[in-house]
């Protein structure tokens, strides 16, 4: 082939400077600019929205993080903790003549290890297989050096010869283990860590407004145990302290 002539020397350049700038052959370089510029900004406010997007996001999980305040006029018995729980295992406790040892399951990935002054009032045959309540959100006591993850709540009265009566306060069948007790009438629970628990002596506050009703149901201050089933009941203990 011969020498291109100065025309086609011309059209082969602007080929070139074409695709360089990724224009469309025979594009108005000017125009071109011109349309790419509502382009670019259309992209720049999607880029904004998407980082406000992103910011409310941030801004929503750190405050669904933070501790939710707490109500000044929530009871003391809802800051408190009573899973429906159920003993699979139970011995005695080698060095204490008054305790029992429990695995107790409350619907957690664990059973919690429980001890228990329960000697004097349940043997341990009847002590396998217990429904009961736990208090959860105790901190841990070593008891004769047997650590115990909370307590099982029981009701108590006094015998006419001066002795004394104890049983366990039981959810009814068809609770669920690990369902959290609520109080009729109150506020649902918002149970407070173990360290706000022991420091705060949330327990003994309660104890004096925890008794059995005429029904032999567990109450505070009136309002019964609750349960999805039904409530908390003592097997024959009316009007007794609960512990």
């Amino acid at each position: 082939m011969g020498a291109k002539s100065a025309l086609e020397q011309l059209e082969d350049l602007i080929a070139d400077l074409e695709a360089k700038l990724n224009l469309a052959p025979g594009a108005d370089p000017v125009v071109a600019a011109d349309n790419k510029k509502p382009q670019q900004q259309q992209q720049k406010q999607q880029k904004k929205k998407e980082k406000k997007q992103a910011a409310k996001q941030n801004a929503g999980k750190a405050k669904g993080g933070a501790a939710a305040p707490v109500d000044p006029n929530l009871p003391d018995i809802c800051k408190l903790e009573f899973k429906v729980g159920v003993i699979t295992k139970a011995w005695v406790h080698p060095d204490a003549d008054k305790l029992y040892c429990e695995e107790i399951d409350c619907g957690e990935e664990t059973p919690r290890q429980i001890a228990s002054g329960l000697r004097a009032h349940y043997s341990l045959e009847e002590m396998q297989g217990q429904r009961l309540l736990v208090v959860s959100n105790l901190k841990a006591k070593n008891l004769v050096g047997f650590k115990s993850f909370g307590m099982v709540l029981c009701a108590a009265e006094t015998n006419e010869d001066g002795t004394e009566k104890v049983e366990f306060v039981e959810p009814p069948e068809g609770a669920p283990l690990g369902e959290v007790v609520t109080f009729e009438g109150l506020p649902p629970p918002a149970p407070f860590s173990a360290s706000q628990v022991e420091k705060k002596k949330l327990f003994a506050a309660c104890m004096g407004g925890m008794k059995t009703n005429d029904k032999c149901e567990g109450t505070y201050n009136g309002a019964t145990f609750m349960t999805t089933a039904g409530p908390c009941k003592a097997k024959s203990i009316k009007g007794g302290a609960m512990r």
